[in-house]
């Protein structure tokens, strides 16, 4: 990644994993103008390309035919910036690209990534981060631990990147020559060489884990090696235990993000499940938790939210005065804040409340609404107090 000298800007050359993005960061960035450029492409291939020109010309389109003029020029300032790097030929496995820019605040972040995104163009006050927020959500960060009696691999899954840390193996006599140690000596030692190997094994995910921070491990390999290891595994190894895999030791990268992502969803799944089961359960008893926009964004508001749950993949259009922060849902939009009289923007309520989350340190789910939450509410949360 080159970070220029004389500009706000990280332009990466290379892939970045989606959970490396400063969502945090991006949420703290605000104008009362709405000067910043979001854009989410998904790449390569012919078909995409032509797909992303379409895009791109019909929303550019629609933006100028409703910006001010001085916001208008503002505008085509920041589209000149980044326009050579929309359709710029892909790096090595690059399935898309995220931009965020502005040129009245010379802030250029371009992001090479290797999950496809939904397509976006987006003008607002602050980058439009809430897309953002659901690749993390999908793609967590990782560990994939391949392992047999005589060798042990280390993968870290960083949003469909895949590298190998370690890699470690070790010598077994597999077979017992005729006058040699009795059959049962020889058993017994090879059983002590592969704990001996695997005790090594756990040694080296201390120190990968501790380098490498991850959601969790998946442990993976043929055999009953895996099993002896995990009996193994001291208790704050284990707890970091998403599940395991019975595949051979040669399985292709693809195939093994394939098998560990899927076991990182149901992971996923199960923690949305037992969330939503403390959220009823908080309902029922008057407890910790509220629904509704109006409520969950004064919770918010008084950082007194720990999860926010939002429904997904969808975008609930409204408003907000920047000065007062006044946000609306489903209204009409007036001419001007009815609480301060300052002008107000159209927005995508969901953002804007993912934007507080993001800046009180809240967790974000992004759940169905067979989930948690009925077709009359958009939004929820379990508080902190």
């Amino acid at each position: 990644m080159h970070t220029l000298q004389n500009l706000q800007s990280i332009i990466s050359n290379d892939l970045v994993p989606v959970t490396e993005i400063d969502i945090r960061v991006l949420s703290e960035i605000s104008s009362e103008k709405p000067v910043y450029v979001s854009i989410y492409l998904p790449t390569p291939g012919k078909e995409n390309d032509h797909l992303n020109k379409l895009f791109v010309e019909s929303r550019i389109k629609a933006i100028k035919k409703v910006l001010p003029p001085s916001l208008l020029e503002q505008f085509e300032k920041t589209y000149s910036m980044i326009e050579k790097w929309l359709f710029e030929k892909p790096v090595s496995a690059e399935k898309g690209i995220i931009i965020f820019a502005c040129a009245a605040c010379s802030f250029l972040q371009i992001y090479r990534i290797a999950v496809e995104p939904e397509r976006y163009l987006v003008v607002d006050t602050s980058p439009f981060i809430l897309p953002l927020g659901r690749l993390q959500a999908d793609f967590e960060d990782y560990g994939i631990l391949l392992v047999d009696s005589r060798e042990a691999k280390f993968f870290c899954i960083r949003s469909d990147i895949i590298k190998e840390h370690k890699h470690l193996s070790t010598d077994l006599m597999n077979k017992h020559k005729k006058g040699g140690w009795s059959q049962m000596r020889f058993n017994h030692l090879r059983k002590g060489a592969i704990k001996s190997f695997l005790s090594e094994v756990i040694n080296n995910i201390h120190d990968t884990c501790d380098q490498f921070p991850t959601k969790g491990i998946v442990i993976a390999g043929p055999g009953e090696a895996k099993h002896q290891l995990i009996e193994m595994l001291p208790k704050e190894v284990k707890q970091k235990l998403l599940g395991v895999m019975d595949i051979p030791m040669n399985t292709v990268s693809y195939e093994l993000v394939e098998a560990g992502d899927g076991i990182l969803h149901e992971d996923a799944k199960s923690t949305s499940r037992r969330r939503a089961e403390e959220f009823r359960s908080e309902i029922l008893r008057g407890g910790l938790a509220v629904h509704g926009l109006k409520a969950v964004k004064e919770s918010l508001e008084q950082g007194k939210v720990n999860v926010l749950f939002i429904l997904q993949g969808l975008s609930v259009p409204g408003w907000i005065c920047e000065r007062c922060h006044n946000l609306q849902a489903n209204a009409k939009v007036p001419k001007e804040c009815k609480t301060c009289g300052e002008p107000i923007l159209v927005v995508n309520v969901l953002e804007k409340l993912f934007e507080l989350a993001q800046k009180t340190g809240a967790e974000v789910e992004f759940v169905e609404p067979e989930e948690l939450l009925d077709s009359t509410d958009i939004v929820a949360a379990l508080l902190r107090y």
